[in-house]
């Protein structure tokens, strides 16, 4: 070997040795894991409360489209839109000359019928006393009394067409089956209308209701609602007590949402048809465990907790089944038990086997 590469070969041995353990010197103590401060929280039952709030108008309990039951050409319409009308008040009228001349004829045909109405019972008084004469038979006075007794149900006939006709030139004119307010129009003078076509709506004077739609979600909510209040948009501050007095069964096909109607119990002059309502749903309160909505991460899709073990002061993450969420807060169907405590900020600072300690805030008492 040659002496001058000694050197260089004993300093090769040493780097060596250096970066081994095994070489006469002992390794450093490892650094001692850091202890986070965290907040967090005791699991304990909470009572919970919420409010949901649905738009809707006012509308009258009771809307009634108005229709002629005759068709005919409208001569004259007696309201507009807005319009108060009393019960029995004129609406609208159609021509009422055809159905003149209708009752006219039929009332002339009554007139002839109880023409020979009276003609055959004169007949059958005269027959009767020539039967009792002998004069005659027995079946021409049966005859006789055939005819009469005929004569006397056309009479009746011709009679109620009669009436039937007076009630249709009566038709020609529509009222106002009850008081109320004019909310639509949908015909003018000379248009032709069917019978039945609507004419207008009147809506009855009186009860008040807010009208809704509530989505399937919130069907139980709404209908077993411990309070209903009615805000309107035209009268800020003011509170209404509701009552629910209808919830459809069945869901709209275009919103797939469910109407609802709202009684106000006491509407006072401010409340106005066609105003903007909303309605206010407190559900009950409940005895739930629930946790803050800041302590919930994910992992692969499912809701986490970090959990604090109290011996270690280690935290792992938990998998729960979370309910509704209410303001701030998640309802826990499972996952937690009452007692234990869960880090509530900066869970996505912390990693699994974390140790941590509780800031005074967070320090049960």
């Amino acid at each position: 070997m040659n002496v001058k590469s000694l050197p260089l070969l004993a300093l090769l041995l040493a780097s060596a040795c250096a970066g081994l353990s095994g070489c006469g010197k002992k390794t450093p103590a490892s650094v001692p894991q850091d202890i986070r401060p965290v907040r967090a929280e005791q699991m304990g039952a909470h009572e919970v409360s919420s409010v949901n709030s649905y738009s809707g108008e006012v509308r009258a309990r009771f809307q009634t489209d108005l229709a002629f039951r005759v068709g005919g050409k409208i001569t004259a319409r007696q309201v507009e839109v807005g319009t108060q009308v009393k019960a029995g008040q004129l609406i609208a009228t159609i021509d009422p000359q055809d159905y003149a001349l209708a009752a006219s004829a039929a009332n002339s045909q009554l007139a002839a019928a109880r023409a020979e109405a009276l003609l055959a019972q004169q007949d059958l008084k005269r027959y009767t006393e020539l039967r009792a004469q002998n004069f005659i038979s027995q079946a021409e006075l049966d005859r006789r009394r055939t005819s009469a007794d005929s004569a006397a149900a056309k009479v009746r006939q011709v009679g109620a067409d009669a009436t039937r006709q007076g009630n249709q030139r009566e038709y020609t004119r529509l009222n106002a089956p009850h008081a109320g307010v004019i909310t639509r129009v949908n015909a003018e003078p000379g248009q032709v209308v069917a019978a039945g076509q609507a004419v207008a709506q009147v809506a009855r004077t009186g009860e008040m209701e807010a009208a809704i739609n509530v989505p399937e979600n919130e069907l139980d909510r709404v209908r077993l609602a411990k309070s209903l209040n009615i805000r309107l948009w035209s009268a800020q501050g003011k509170n209404y007590a509701g009552k629910l007095r209808e919830l459809s069964p069945v869901a709209d096909a275009a919103t797939r949402t469910y109407s609802a109607r709202i009684s106000f119990q006491k509407p006072d002059d401010d409340v106005k048809l066609g105003m903007t309502a909303t309605v206010d749903v407190a559900s009950s309160a409940v005895e739930n465990l629930s946790v803050a909505q800041a302590a919930l991460f994910e992992i692969n899709g499912h809701p986490q907790v970090w959990v604090i073990d109290p011996k270690t002061g280690q935290v792992a993450a938990r998998a729960v089944q979370l309910g509704s969420l209410i303001g701030e807060r998640a309802a826990i169907i499972s996952g937690l038990r009452v007692g234990e405590w869960v880090v509530t900020a900066g869970v996505h600072k912390i990693s699994p086997g974390q140790r941590v300690r509780l800031t005074k805030s967070a320090q049960p008492s």
